[in-house]
């Protein structure tokens, strides 16, 4: 059963993005990369603010998210994305990616060029290991989640490495409670089949998008509320309103699992319909 809502033309329309894209080497399956956008963007957090910038030429990087999937306990789908998609959040809000922080650079630079999120899934001992390298953990009901800063292409830990990254699939047990009103909602595809791990990517692109297009004060408020969001999946009618309602849509670059432009998520933070 499918959330469904109605929605109204938003007030604010953010830039429009557009696809374009080489396919590069080393991006495995459950990788999210968005398109290549222009933007007029001013926000010193966008990487969208070197106009001239060559996002294909900079050196490309990796942000790794590792998600928990034991045996007997595996987490639920949606908390699995919802936890997910915290995690990139709080990582870009973290104060070690801020001014002269330990993963400032690290992080510029991966926003410089193309914005590529890998998800791999580990267990046990792996996942011990995982946890020890320097990164963050974000717990949900049944899903926890650890994201690390970001690595080039080819210069994966090898704890991270080794990891699978293919296969993960996950259910919900029950159909997802319709979100709160006017909590932040990240709206994925009816029309676009992805495996656990690539939707993960793509919920983590669109609250990424969010964060970009918030103002100061109302990124500090979601980061007080723990950045609480909700990931659903509407009717395809309610959908075509959403990609057109003029709130950040992520358009994927299709290196895996999907076609190149595809519409994966619509991002709908309250404060982006003022």
């Amino acid at each position: 059963m499918r959330t469904s809502i109605r929605t109204g033309r938003a007030a604010r329309r953010p830039p429009r993005r557009t696809a374009s894209g080489r396919r590069p080497s080393g991006v495995p399956p459950a990788a999210g990369t968005l398109t290549r956008v222009s933007s007029d963007s001013t926000s010193p957090d966008s990487p969208f603010r070197h106009k001239d910038t060559d996002r294909d030429s900079a050196p490309q990087s990796v942000l790794p998210l590792v998600v928990r999937i034991e045996k007997t306990d595996p987490p639920s789908r949606t908390d699995a994305l919802e936890t997910a998609a915290r995690a990139v959040l709080t990582i870009l809000a973290d104060e070690r990616s801020q001014g002269e922080g330990e993963w400032a650079r690290a992080i510029r630079d991966w926003q410089d060029a193309r914005i590529r999120k890998v998800v791999r899934r580990a267990r046990g001992a792996e996942w011990r290991k995982a946890s020890a390298l320097p990164g963050i953990t974000v717990t949900g009901a049944t899903a926890e989640v650890r994201v690390f800063p970001p690595v080039p292409l080819d210069g994966w830990p090898k704890e991270l490495a080794k990891l699978q990254v293919s296969g993960t699939e996950l259910a919900d047990p029950a159909a997802p409670a319709v979100p709160l009103p006017g909590a932040p909602v990240l709206w994925l595809s009816p029309e676009v089949e992805m495996s656990a791990g690539k939707a993960m990517a793509q919920a983590g692109h669109g609250a990424q998008l969010a964060w970009w297009e918030l103002s100061d004060r109302d990124r500090d408020a979601w980061a007080a509320n723990g950045f609480g969001l909700s990931v659903r999946v509407p009717d395809p009618g309610d959908w075509r309103e959403l990609t057109r309602g003029g709130l950040p849509v992520v358009r994927d670059a299709g290196f895996t699992e999907i076609a190149p432009g595809s519409c994966t998520v619509v991002a709908d933070h309250p404060a982006l319909r003022r």
